[in-house]
């Protein structure tokens, strides 16, 4: 049984409704005005809605929490919810700042399970390319490109204080996906941001190289037609193998003797399957879907390259 904080757009929207077609139980949900957890409450079957966060993680009655808030204040609600000895769910980033990750790193004793939600790792096509890499040996060469389209500057996700920037707040996902597929440590970082007057530019791209040899870049551009399609990721390998997946609905690859284009005529980036996977590691009893360490590690180098 869940109890959620956060009941705004992407949570009642996506991430609650996600958790309910994957068979959660709801308990509480406690948001800061007292309409919305209402609303949004009786819509999904919640057991109560409130306004009293800390009323929520000091009850029994359930042992999970999904943080579903403002950026700011994911790490302080996770911090909460792990000496509640909840396991918890929380929307990206994780944190927005180093010494937030290294209290969580110390608060996070592995009893309790602990997930970001990096649904993109659990896209049906994204396991696919991620299977038909196995084909293939040797270093690899990722570029995911994401046009992300522009917002507001004032926006609060552009305030460093409040949202971390697109960077921290949502270029995440793709630095994660690539240290997925990559299944070896991240080694280095390097940001180049375009000419901006916002506090964090939000058209850049990031470089990245593994331990494996591997290599990456992330191109995050706010600067695109949203006539183009928003996300594509292509894998180059093995002197022969080329994969390009479009915007999760489909799949084709160059080079693989005998694999046919997949399509999808829905897009799926993986949320309910990401929610799914939490709930079924915590109904097994671990281990957690992603693990840990890779979730510290992304968050650790994803800071780095901000402050650089």
């Amino acid at each position: 049984m869940l109890g959620v904080i956060g009941a705004g757009n992407y949570a009642s929207r996506i991430l609650i409704p996600a958790f309910a077609k994957a068979g959660a139980r709801f308990h509480t949900l406690a948001a800061s005005s007292g309409i919305g957890p209402v609303h949004v409450g009786r819509k999904f079957s919640f057991t109560q809605a409130s306004t009293d966060v800390a009323a929520l993680l000091a009850d029994p009655s359930f042992n999970t929490v999904v943080v579903a808030t403002r950026h700011d204040s994911h790490a302080p609600l996770v911090l909460q919810a792990l000496a509640a000895a909840k396991h918890v769910f929380v929307e990206k980033p994780l944190c927005l700042k180093a010494e937030e990750l290294t209290a969580i790193e110390e608060a996070h004793t592995g009893e309790q399970l602990l997930m970001v939600g990096f649904n993109r790792r659990f896209a049906p096509l994204l396991i696919d390319l991620q299977q038909q890499l196995q084909r293939l040996s040797g270093p690899k060469a990722f570029v995911y490109t994401c046009n992300a389209g522009a917002i507001p500057a004032d926006h609060w996700t552009q305030d460093p204080a409040l949202g971390g920037g697109r960077l921290l707040g949502e270029a995440c996902h793709f630095v994660d996906l690539l240290r997925h597929l990559a299944a070896s440590p991240i080694e280095d970082i390097q940001l180049l941001s375009t000419a901006d007057s916002k506090p964090c530019p939000d058209t850049f791209s990031l470089q990245l190289r593994f331990a494996d040899g591997s290599i990456g870049t992330v191109h995050y551009f706010a600067n695109g037609s949203k006539a183009f399609a928003k996300e594509r990721l292509e894998v180059f390998a093995a002197g022969k193998g080329v994969l390009r997946l479009d915007n999760y609905r489909k799949l084709q690859a160059w080079g693989l003797p005998g694999f046919r284009t997949r399509r999808r005529f829905f897009q799926d980036k993986g949320q309910q399957a990401c929610c799914a996977a939490f709930l079924a590691a915590i109904e097994a009893g671990g281990p957690a879907p992603i693990p840990a360490a890779e979730l510290f590690e992304v968050q650790r180098w994803l800071l780095q390259a901000v402050t650089r």
